[in-house]
């Protein structure tokens, strides 16, 4: 695993000397061994790489990654800019953010331009074998996950979180910071995003609220990649 080096290690170093963790390490290091496991090695921590602690605006979670070819690349809901098709949750955030928003349909679901800006795309399960959804959940990443969650709502400042679905929205126990915003929807699945994720206005609503406390907006916009 390409480690985590930024001011995530203040936060998170005493996760990696934990029992719980040996155990995960031991179990998803086997796996990449003998399996084909997504995404890649030195792709699993890049929400971190990414996105340091102290430039988190908006934390928006998902459950574990993409499992098939080409998709999953440690960015919850995006996928590589080589990967033609969107997956159809992300699809269904692209119309939420055209309605709210106005922004044009992208031809390609890479979502490295919200990371850049402070969206922290957390995953609560960060390794996934192929083509077996939620493979390896239970094997200690919650946990882990946890623990990031716990550093951001830490945070003394403005931040909003995106719980889409139930699995998110379990998570809503641990989030106790009265200047932090917590917008919750359906999920953005085809199978629920009818039931109240369109129309829900994730988007604008935390862009309002970064407004109000004087902090610059997330430029939501995924540009075209010429392909």
């Amino acid at each position: 695993m390409s480690m985590i080096t930024n001011d995530w290690l203040d936060s998170l170093d005493g996760e990696f000397k934990k029992p719980y963790y040996k155990e995960l390490y031991q179990f998803v290091k086997e796996e990449y061994q003998n399996k084909i496991i997504y995404p890649p090695v030195d792709d699993i921590f890049n929400a971190f790489h990414f996105t340091p602690l102290n430039e988190v605006k908006v934390l928006l979670l998902g459950q574990d990654p993409y499992h098939n070819v080409n998709q999953a690349h440690g960015l919850s809901f995006s996928v590589l800019p080589s990967q033609k098709d969107v997956p159809p949750s992300l699809q269904n955030i692209y119309k939420e953010l055209h309605d709210d928003c106005g922004c044009y349909i992208p031809n390609n679901g890479y979502l490295k331009k919200w990371a850049d800006q402070g969206v922290l795309l957390l995953n609560t399960v960060l390794t996934v074998q192929a083509h077996q959804a939620n493979s390896h959940q239970g094997k200690g990443w919650e946990k882990f996950t946890d623990a990031v969650i716990q550093a951001v709502n830490a945070q003394d400042r403005p931040i909003v979180y995106f719980l889409w679905g139930r699995p998110a929205q379990s998570k809503k126990k641990m989030l106790t910071n009265p200047k932090h915003l917590i917008l919750e929807s359906p999920h953005p699945s085809p199978l629920s995003s009818y039931r109240g994720f369109f129309g829900s206005k994730p988007f604008s609503k935390a862009n309002e609220f970064f407004r109000q406390h004087g902090i610059d907006p997330i430029d939501w916009q995924i540009e075209n990649i010429n392909q």
